[in-house]
């Protein structure tokens, strides 16, 4: 069921909600949370297509927040709201209201999205695109316990790791650092079959694609061990190789979905780990609102290994253009020179590697 209101009020939204579920026969409000989307038309329909299939998973309450952009003088200073409520098959397993702000209400959104909120429950707001460099700080993401942003969606992601690193807050999140949580599963889990120690690492993907630094960062902030960063054509991360004292284990996914997974001594093996769809991504954010301590130690490693290694405020070698070196280049992560402190999430299985560099 869809209800079309122009021009109209955080109030009149609310009682279109109560009046939409009585239509349909199910009074009950029965979600777990409110995911907030900050968008854009563009990219307001692939956002809400995602949001719906995880909706399956996690019934909530989805808020669409789309600013637009007043094409004159005299329409930037004439505030309106229009929305559009979907509830029942409309809305997946949840409720939908997409908010389109016209004029001076643009920089007042958290007023309108405020009312809209399903209480006692907990919020997440996602930037598909064009997220702020401190969420936290945003005037929508103050709203939120869970903070997701995407530095995929970003022209430098490699400088736009850095900030996220300076304006990390607890809650903060990626959709980057979601893409690696089945190639950090998997390696952990190689690592566990062994009583090796691990003596340097390689990870090998496309140029611009911060899923591959944040592996690397992940790598050299837990295992605390020389990490190489490999270009290849991609797509995204294809191969990482770790060589022990024992011989080397290779985890290689040259076609985006299927791996071979090589153990020195032991069979080679054919292990799913096919690229993920963005509804997947934003499925497993939502399972888990609590802050990831794992992100931001890996996430403040790797600032500071690019800023020692492109001395400070040159540009990062990973922004360079790709014409400007060959696909086969690689460009050296220097090992910590003192021991980073582990997090609590030392402990989660994902973060196995840690008792590889800890039996050193």
């Amino acid at each position: 069921m869809k209800t079309d209101l122009t021009d109209t009020t955080a109030s009149k939204i609310n009682k279109a909600l109560v009046k939409a579920r009585r239509a349909i026969g199910t009074p009950a409000v029965g979600m777990v949370l409110t995911l907030v989307i900050v968008t854009d038309e563009e990219n307001a329909y692939d956002a809400l297509k995602a949001a719906g299939d995880a909706s399956r998973e996690h019934p909530s309450r989805t808020l669409v927040v789309i600013k637009r952009v007043s094409r004159s003088p005299r329409d930037r200073t004439q505030s309106r709201l229009d929305a559009e409520v979907r509830v029942g098959a409309d809305a997946g397993t949840g409720e939908t209201v997409i908010l389109r702000l016209h004029g001076e209400v643009v920089d007042h959104a958290q007023s309108v999205v405020l009312p809209l909120l399903l209480p006692d429950a907990p919020v997440v707001a996602w930037w598909p695109v064009n997220a702020p460099l401190d969420p936290a700080n945003d005037p929508l993401g103050a709203l939120a316990q869970r903070r997701v942003t995407d530095t995929y969606a970003c022209e430098q992601p490699v400088k736009e790791l850095a900030a996220r690193a300076d304006a990390y807050t607890p809650g903060d999140t990626d959709l980057s650092w979601t893409r690696i949580t089945p190639w950090r599963s998997m390696l952990a889990a190689a690592l566990d079959q062994v009583a090796c120690e691990v003596q340097g690492v390689e990870v090998e993907g496309e140029e611009f694609n911060p899923s591959c630094e944040l592996l690397a960062m992940w790598l050299a902030d837990r295992l605390d061990v020389p990490v190489r960063r490999t270009r290849s054509a991609g797509p995204g991360l294809t191969a990482v190789r770790m060589d022990t004292d024992c011989g080397p284990i290779v985890l290689d996914r040259a076609d985006g979905s299927l791996a071979t997974l090589a153990i020195q001594g032991q069979p080679k093996r054919a292990v799913a780990l096919k690229r993920r769809e963005t509804a997947e991504l934003i499925a497993e954010e939502l399972r888990r609102l609590d802050p990831d301590d794992t992100y931001a130690s890996a996430l403040r490693y790797g600032v500071e290994r690019l800023k020692q290694e492109n001395g400070g405020d040159a540009p990062a070698k990973g922004e360079r253009d790709a014409g400007e070196q060959d696909a086969g280049e690689r460009e050296a992560v220097p090992a910590p020179v003192e021991s980073v402190a582990k997090g609590p999430a030392a402990e989660a299985t994902a973060e196995a590697p840690v008792k590889r560099a800890g039996a050193k």
